[in-house]
C-alpha cells in the first residue's frame, strides 16, 4: 500500500511555517559560549545553521521559507538556479530546489555547488551541477559575517557567465556582510534577522 506524505512542514500555511522555522533556529542552532568566527572575530554565541539545514523537520521549512522570500521579493519566477560556496550553501540550495519542485505553481529551480577551487581532474569544473552560463541565478549562504564566502561564489558565477539576481541568507547576522555584498553591486536578502532569535 502506497503511503502519503505526512510531513507537517508541507501542510502548514507559510506564516506558520516561517514561525516554526524561527523557533527551530532559536532552539537548535544558537550555541552559547565564547567562539571564534571564520572571520577571526570573537562572539559570545554562534548560530550553527547546519543544525537546521541538515535537520529532518527544519530543512523542508528552509526551502519553503526561502522560496517565499524569493516570491515576495519578485525573484521567482525569473531566477533559474540557486547555489553558493560549498559547504554552507549546499543544503540551503537543495532545500529550495525541493520546495520549488513540490510547489507546482512555478518552474522548478536547479541547484549548483561552487567549489573553493577548480577540480584538478575530470571536467575540472569550479561550478558543479547544471550549467549556469547565461542563466539568472541566486547566490545563497546559511548566514554570513563578512560576506566573504558568498562573494567568492559570486565571483565564480560571474566568471562562468551567470547573471546574479541577488544574494540571500537564512539569517542576517552582520551589517558587515550586507555592506560588503551591496558594495559588490548585489542585492542582499535575508529570511530572518539575528534579533528575531531572542539571543
Amino acid at each position: 500500500m502506497a503511503s502519503t506524505s505526512t510531513d507537517p512542514s508541507l501542510q502548514l500555511p507559510i506564516d506558520e511555517a516561517r514561525e516554526r522555522l524561527r523557533v527551530l533556529i532559536r532552539d537548535l542552532a544558537v550555541v552559547r559560549g565564547r567562539v571564534t568566527l571564520s572571520s577571526g572575530a570573537e562572539a559570545d554565541h554562534y548560530v550553527d545553521l547546519r543544525r537546521i539545514t541538515l535537520h529532518h523537520e527544519a530543512a523542508p521549512l528552509v526551502g519553503r521559507v526561502m522560496l517565499d522570500l524569493l516570491r515576495r521579493e519578485g525573484l521567482v519566477p525569473g531566477v533559474e538556479a540557486i547555489g553558493g560556496l560549498t559547504l554552507g550553501a549546499d543544503p540551503v540550495a537543495t532545500s529550495i530546489l525541493h520546495a520549488s519542485a513540490a510547489d507546482g505553481s512555478l518552474e522548478p529551480l536547479d541547484a549548483f555547488v561552487v567549489r573553493k577551487a577548480n577540480k584538478a581532474h575530470g571536467l575540472q569544473r569550479r561550478i558543479e551541477g547544471p550549467d549556469v552560463t547565461g542563466r539568472r541565478v541566486l547566490a545563497v549562504e546559511d548566514t554570513s559575517t563578512t560576506g566573504g564566502s558568498v562573494l567568492t561564489a559570486c565571483e565564480a558565477l560571474a566568471e562562468a557567465g551567470a547573471e546574479i539576481a541577488a544574494v540571500a541568507v537564512i539569517v542576517h547576522r552582520s551589517d558587515a556582510s550586507l555592506e560588503a555584498v551591496e558594495q559588490a553591486g548585489h542585492r542582499y536578502l535575508a529570511a530572518y534577522d539575528i534579533s528575531e532569535l531572542e539571543i
